[in-house]
């Protein structure tokens, strides 16, 4: 029973107020399934790169037990490479340079080993990679979480509505639920998407947490106040990774472990942004995450007395 998580490996140039790093390993699949490696150990990848990605980059993945079997690498290829400077609030950024390369002609191929997946997180790619993807699986998947992002929304609705038909959970930001269903209220916006396909919604909210809709309820999830926040591209991958994967741990899908899955993915997203890239998700601990989990709890407990 695996984990397949379809998505980006690739690098990045990142620029923040508190410096920058010209060439580090990034990519959506690369952030969840770094992630997601903290609470499941089947985990196999889906994506394309270059030749120039190289082995010891690859070791990233390798070294926390990840499949990397699903990941082709083009001979004499260069890999997707984004670069962006985040301005000062690190809410809004400039996309300075994307160069596609491989990624642009990405067919994914799924090898025979992948087909015990239950679980499976349909990275921010194409609609019509996720739809693609999805029809290789000879059986259904227990569970499917799809990312995608307003550009889809712009230039291949009709494909993504077709996916959301084809998914269990949908995860998005606040603006993107807005877009999606044109309603601002968020309650609205989460009904509304939800007679779409999915049984389940989840509505991020960068710095003021997420929302989780399903089976007639909400969940507010809390984010974590951080002293130092010095990067936060690929937090939003962590969390769907870190979401995901303790599903695949305790293995049932319902509301209470949805909210607990919610709070998993929302700390390992708040590891991600302490450093630049994947680096800190390279270096963390079980014990670091048991911390951050308490943190957590602590945040939201409350007694009252009457």
């Amino acid at each position: 029973m695996s984990l397949v998580i379809i998505g980006t490996v690739a690098f990045d140039a990142i620029e923040t107020p508190f410096g920058k790093r010209d060439k580090i390993v990034g990519g959506a699949a690369t952030f969840a399934s770094l992630s997601a490696s903290f609470l499941y150990d089947d985990i196999k990848v889906v994506s394309i790169i270059g030749e120039d990605f190289g082995d010891d980059n690859l070791k990233i993945l390798t070294d926390k037990g990840i499949d990397v079997d699903g990941i082709e690498i083009i001979k004499g290829g260069k890999s997707f490479f984004w670069s962006g400077k985040y301005h000062n609030d690190m809410n809004s950024r400039d996309t300075l340079i994307t160069e596609l390369n491989v990624l642009e002609n990405f067919d994914p191929k799924l090898p025979a080993s992948y087909q015990d997946c239950e679980y499976l997180l349909l990275g921010n790619l194409t609609p019509q990679v996720q739809i693609a993807t999805l029809g290789q699986l000879q059986n259904k998947p227990k569970l499917v979480v799809l990312d995608t992002m307003n550009f889809w929304m712009d230039v291949a609705l009709e494909d993504l509505k077709e996916v959301l038909q084809r998914v269990n959970v949908l995860t998005i930001n606040d603006a993107e639920a807005r877009q999606l269903s044109g309603e601002y209220s968020l309650v609205k916006a989460a009904q509304k998407i939800l007679t779409m396909g999915p049984q389940y919604l989840i509505i991020k909210k960068g710095e003021h947490g997420a929302l989780l809709f399903g089976e007639n309820q909400i969940f507010s999830a809390p984010a974590l106040p951080l002293a130092d926040v010095f990067d936060p591209t690929g937090a939003g991958d962590a969390f769907a990774g870190g979401f995901i994967g303790y599903l695949a741990k305790v293995n049932s899908v319902n509301f209470t472990n949805m909210k607990n899955a919610v709070i998993f993915g929302s700390a390992l997203a708040s590891f991600c942004v302490e450093e630049f890239g994947s680096e800190k998700l390279q270096t963390l601990s079980q014990e670091m995450i048991r911390e951050r989990i308490q943190q957590f709890i602590a945040l939201t407990k409350f007694e009252i007395s009457e």
